[in-house]
């Protein structure tokens, strides 16, 4: 039987790529499938509504063109059952095809179509190398969702690392980390019946023993490639703490040398990159809430002295590339991409070495132009809804804008309100936000000049760049960064124009010793941070949303017909952390 299935799943793969031609697709396993797609040692998280294409392309775009394809990316995590049943839902969230995807999957059909058919997720041109990454508790639901996008990705991925109150309603993510013997009936059925490889992503368990024999029950099932978190079940919120890469390295160590793994956690500049690949001898290393706050962390930084006007270094040799930079780069592809319009003409990023233009006199608001007042459209939540169904890379924007901007929404609250009142799709209130960001930085690298003016240094050369203050050396150095985020602090932090990482308070610094009771300053402070997010449209622990899978028939993989009943599903949304 399992042999029929593995033939079925090759039979579609060349179909996949247009039957009895040179180029049909080959179903590859393990290291093998891993060197096929070019030993990404850089893989992009999949992270809820937040690692949509037009978030991917960005992240991409701050590599050489050359060297994009060397990032794996993974898409947001897609609910298997409703990706399946709901063309709605399959619609509103991957868009390989101008067109609606066909269901049932018809892999010879999608073979036959031509090149202009081609749309964004997983487009050859610049959206590969590409894993789709499902939740499921059902190896039939699995397969039925993962045979649709299968035409259009590298791998399908089984989410085993959603640690949230959602994934345990639903019994998915972590919460199946006490059911084995599903875990690995799923993977085997894709390994089996799907002509692309199945991945999965892991959290550790209590103990190293416990983890390798968990690990290798995902890989004996047939997972091509595992991802491992390095944080436990329980390790999520202000409970997150870090990753012990120690894990992963045991797992390295005792798996055999031909497995592919890759690191999760801990991941905040482009320098841990390197550090993680060394001390857990893992083949890759995935970001995702480092990714979210500085979208450049993949690249390296630029020689001294060939900073351009997107990177900013000071003084002291520190830098990063700056918001106002990274913030048009992914507007033009809001424009280009997403809405299929070439981007509006935009002068030359502000330098403060630029000579002094004359000042112009401020536009007049929309509701102080002459004549008489604009009538003001409201958004109906229908047409916000449309939006949301028709274009699945506007709805994140309002929320990575957020992420990105963080210290600098800090600082200049009329941008924070310019935001807060952003909403999906009215790309001109995104426009006003980049203008008033443009007007900040401009603002801080001026006053950050006249600071230093005194000092009369140059930008420094490569063999001037100022050693590490005694005082600096010392938090770095004495610091268990288990115990203390001093010296993480110390280490990434930059002035607000520029993109950094955001780094979370430790366990033990907010919670007394021994105890895990909050005291009461740590509990104002989390009440204040909560109520700022909310002031701003924001959840805290995210967002989401319910949807009702109405009553009918279910077409099986295998062309049974059977009856089911009307159900509520929990769908993460923006801000749910699911890994």
């Amino acid at each position: 039987m399992a042999t029929d299935a593995m033939d079925k799943a090759k039979l579609e793969g060349s179909m996949a790529t247009g039957a009895g031609t040179q180029r049909e697709r080959v179903k590859l396993h393990g290291r093998a499938f891993y060197e096929s797609i070019g030993s990404p040692k850089i893989v992009l998280a999949p992270m809820v509504e937040q690692s949509e294409f037009a978030w991917r392309l960005l992240t991409r775009s701050f590599l050489p063109p050359s060297q994009q394809s060397r990032i794996l990316a993974y898409t947001p995590m897609f609910h298997s059952k409703m990706f399946g049943e709901m063309p709605k839902y399959r619609d509103s969230h991957f868009q390989p095809l101008k067109s609606t995807l066909p269901s049932p999957v018809d892999p010879y059909h999608i073979s036959q179509l031509p090149e202009s058919e081609r749309h964004l997720d997983g487009n050859p041109a610049f959206d590969r190398p590409l894993t789709v990454q499902f939740c499921s508790n059902d190896p039939d639901d699995l397969l039925n969702a993962a045979k649709h996008v299968a035409p259009f990705c590298d791998a399908v991925d089984l989410n085993l690392g959603c640690p949230q109150g959602i994934a345990k309603r639903g019994n998915y993510g972590a919460f199946l980390q006490e059911d084995w013997g599903l875990i690995s009936r799923i993977i085997s059925k894709l390994h089996t019946e799907l002509y692309v490889p199945v991945t999965a992503k892991m959290r550790v368990l209590e103990t190293r023993e416990k983890t390798l024999d968990y690990a290798k029950m995902i890989l004996d099932a047939g997972a091509s490639i595992i991802t491992v978190h390095g944080r436990r079940r329980e390790q999520k919120g202000h409970n997150t703490g870090l990753a012990d890469w120690s894990m992963i390295r045991y797992l390295r160590e005792n798996l055999p040398r031909k497995t592919v793994i890759f690191a999760n956690g801990n991941i905040l500049q482009h320098e841990d990159i390197a550090a993680c690949l060394e001390a857990t001898g893992a083949d890759g290393v995935m970001s995702a809430e480092g990714n979210l706050y500085d979208p450049t962390i993949f690249a390296e930084p630029p020689p001294v002295g060939q900073e351009g006007r997107e990177y900013w270094r000071g003084r002291d040799g520190k830098g990063g590339y700056r918001v106002d930079a990274v913030l048009r780069r992914y507007m033009d592809i809001i424009h280009r991409y997403a809405l299929g319009q070439e981007p509006p003409k935009r002068k030359p990023l502000f330098l403060p070495s630029d000579p002094e233009e004359p000042e112009s006199p401020p536009k007049k608001e929309e509701d102080e132009q002459d004549g008489p007042p604009r009538k003001k459209v409201k958004q109906t939540k229908a047409d916000k809804r449309q939006q949301k169904i028709t274009n699945p890379n506007l709805s994140p924007m309002q929320a990575h804008l957020f992420h990105m901007l963080r210290p600098l929404v800090s600082q200049h609250h009329d941008v924070r309100d310019a935001l807060a009142k952003s909403r999906v799709g009215d790309i001109a209130a995104f426009e006003k936000v980049l203008t008033l960001v443009e007007k900040a930085v401009k603002e801080g690298l001026l006053a950050y000049e006249k600071e230093h003016a005194d000092a009369n240094v140059a930008t420094p050369n490569s063999s001037e760049l100022p050693e590490p203050t005694a005082e600096l050396e010392t938090i770095e150095t004495e610091l268990d960064p288990y115990e203390s985020s001093l010296a993480t602090v110390a280490r990434c932090k930059r002035p607000w124009w520029v993109c950094q990482p955001y780094v979370r308070p430790l366990p033990k610094e907010a919670i007394e010793k021994g105890s895990m009771t909050i005291s009461k300053k740590e509990k104002k402070r989390r009440e204040r941070e909560e109520a700022e997010a909310k002031a701003v449209g924001l959840e805290p622990e995210g967002r989401v949303e319910k949807e009702r899978m109405e009553a009918g028939d279910k077409r099986a993989v295998d062309g049974s017909v059977a009856k089911v009943e009307e159900v509520e599903i929990e769908i993460p949304k923006e801000g749910v952390v699911c890994g």
